[in-house]
């Protein structure tokens, strides 16, 4: 069969036609022949015009001559592979494996059918027969890779698509493999060269654009870095993915509106997926527009309710609200799912005692005190608000810290016990002392500037 079968019929469905995540083999140079010719040229109308169905139907009216053919006999095995007929594709390929056991393309089917079916093992062995065959075959080497990517063996990964790449040079998913396992190692001179080959080859290979616009983001070359992947999202206008990244470089260069209209395009791509109203509630609690914020923290753990540091801001703008019963609530979701974090239960403490709740802030720090070292921040800190009695072996603890943060986050207790007291005096002495350290990463910090600025 005419060689142009394996460049512009199966090469398109290789990278098409994938459907449950089973990608169609390449099929060999296939003998000429006039009726081979004939029914490849059909076969190439249809499935540039038509659907899968009709292609196979195609085969059902098979020349009488053609039905033994291998290679005919792959390529319609790959075919309804693809259509989700494994089982049928199953039954041709064991059949042409038995004739021609050493035929690379039948072996990589198999191969490919092993794997639809889950079955590791005949997969492997497969692949492993094709290497002893051809070292550096491209199919078998790429699979091989991917298996390692996936399993974040980036080294063993790249070493498979080189040596694909040895095999085809030109090899564009070969080619994408190393690059983005050359870009997980930090080797991006290596991955650079590998995107733009792919550019060289198919300038509208979107991937290839967007990991090239990661470097120019990582170099702080905003700019560059936009222009390359908006000519992705002109390519491939419903990648979610993109969208994330141009937020992101977006909100890098200062630019706060694109950002939100980049992440905004990312919810309407993938509505259910939580981290596009992450983004957008981060982008807006920066700009201290807290109702935005709130609303879209909310949506945040809606949408997964495991990712509690979005608890953890609804607890903190639900505090600023003066909401105590939803900052209580929030927190607790926090503490939750991360109870080694004592931040989190000494406000629920907070919260009980600023809702007149005394006795139950005693059950709950009780609990949370068990087991807890009696001479620790976070032990003495509970006991603040236990007994709501003094602070004197906390104060001086704390004044004795070296650690800003550790400092920090226990002095902001200080203050809000004070403040629960009504001794603004003191505890604006202590929330001035937490504002005052410089390059603070604890959440505590900003609640701080809130008490002190009175907002």
């Amino acid at each position: 069969m005419m060689k142009f079968l394996k460049k512009s019929l199966v090469s398109r469905l290789v990278g098409t036609l994938i459907l449950g995540g089973v990608f169609l083999c390449t099929a060999p140079a296939f003998a000429a022949s006039s009726s081979a010719n004939q029914f490849v040229q059909q076969l190439d109308k249809i499935l540039s015009t038509g659907t899968l169905s009709d292609a196979l139907s195609l085969f059902e009216k098979m020349p009488a001559d053609l039905k033994d053919d291998v290679d005919l006999k792959s390529l319609h095995a790959s075919l309804l592979l693809s259509a989700g007929k494994t089982g049928e594709a199953d039954k041709i390929a064991s059949e042409l494996l038995s004739k021609s056991p050493k035929n690379i393309d039948v072996l990589f089917l198999n191969a490919m059918i092993a794997k639809q079916k889950n079955n590791t093992a005949k997969k492997q062995q497969y692949l492993k027969q094709i290497i002893a065959i051809q070292p550096n075959n491209p199919d078998a080497n790429i699979e091989l890779g991917n298996e390692q990517a996936m399993k974040r063996n980036y080294r063993n990964a790249r070493d498979y698509y080189l040596k694909a790449m040895k095999g085809d040079p030109n090899n564009i998913e070969a080619l994408f493999g190393h690059g983005k396992m050359s870009y997980y190692l930090q080797r991006d001179d290596d991955s650079k060269k590998s995107f733009n080959k792919i550019l060289e080859l198919d300038p509208t290979y979107a991937p290839a654009l967007s990991y090239l616009a990661k470097f120019e983001a990582e170099a702080r070359h905003y700019k560059k870095a936009v222009e390359y992947l908006s000519k992705a999202i002109e390519i491939e206008p419903d990648n979610s993915d993109y969208y994330f990244d141009l937020g992101t470089f977006h909100r890098g260069a200062g630019k706060f509106e694109e950002a939100e209209k980049a992440w905004k395009k990312a919810t309407e791509l993938e509505p259910d997926y939580f981290l596009g109203y992450a983004y957008l509630a981060g982008l807006y609690d920066e700009q201290n527009k807290l109702d935005l914020a709130y609303e879209y923290y909310k949506k945040v753990v809606q949408k997964n309710p495991n990712y509690y540091y979005a608890y953890e801001s609804i607890g903190m703008l639900a505090w600023h609200e003066g909401n105590y019963e939803e900052s209580k609530s929030a927190f607790e979701a926090a503490y939750k799912a991360n109870p080694n974090n004592a931040s989190y239960a000494l406000m629920i403490s907070a919260c009980l005692q600023k809702m007149k709740k005394p006795q139950e802030c005693k059950q709950f720090t009780e609990k949370a005190m068990k087991g807890m070292d009696k001479n620790s921040f976070e032990y003495l800190s509970l006991r603040l608000f236990h007994d709501m009695a003094g602070d004197s072996t906390l104060a001086l603890k704390v004044q004795n810290e070296e650690s800003k943060k550790k400092k920090g986050k226990y002095l902001y207790y200080l203050a809000l016990y004070w403040d629960i007291k009504g001794n603004s005096s003191i505890a604006h002495k202590y929330y001035a002392e937490v504002t005052s350290i410089k390059g603070a990463d604890f959440f505590e910090f900003r609640l701080a500037e809130w008490a002190e600025k009175g907002v």
